[in-house]
């Protein structure tokens, strides 16, 4: 069986390689996040590229439903941050905690 996209690769070594230097406007892509069931049915699409002042809400890990608004896109590190999810240093400054996109919805705003 042949492959139906040339320019993708099924080789682990480069698929890897293809996803860390991917450009800015790749990352975009690759940093997609699911839509709510009411927005999934709105629009008939089941995900789209993350940007800033997105509403969200966190389904997987620690920071479990957690809601808020996207502050930034780090595309460099693939990951989101958002507004109240941040961690404590011990000098006692607050740092947002990246999140990465596949691990929230986008819920209406």
């Amino acid at each position: 069986m042949t492959k139906i996209n040339s320019s993708l690769h099924s080789s682990r070594r480069k698929s890897r390689k293809a996803h860390f230097d991917a450009p800015s406007s790749v990352r975009r892509t690759i940093m997609s996040a699911p839509l709510s069931k009411e927005l999934r049915e709105k629009y008939n699409v089941r995900s789209i590229p993350i940007r800033k002042d997105d509403e969200v809400t966190i389904v997987r890990g620690s920071n479990k439903g957690s809601e808020g608004k996207v502050t930034s896109v780090y595309r460099l590190k693939y990951v989101i941050h958002i507004e109240r999810v941040v961690k404590e240093k011990s000098s006692g400054q607050s740092v947002p905690l990246g999140i990465h996109p596949s691990k929230v919805i986008i819920t209406p705003s």
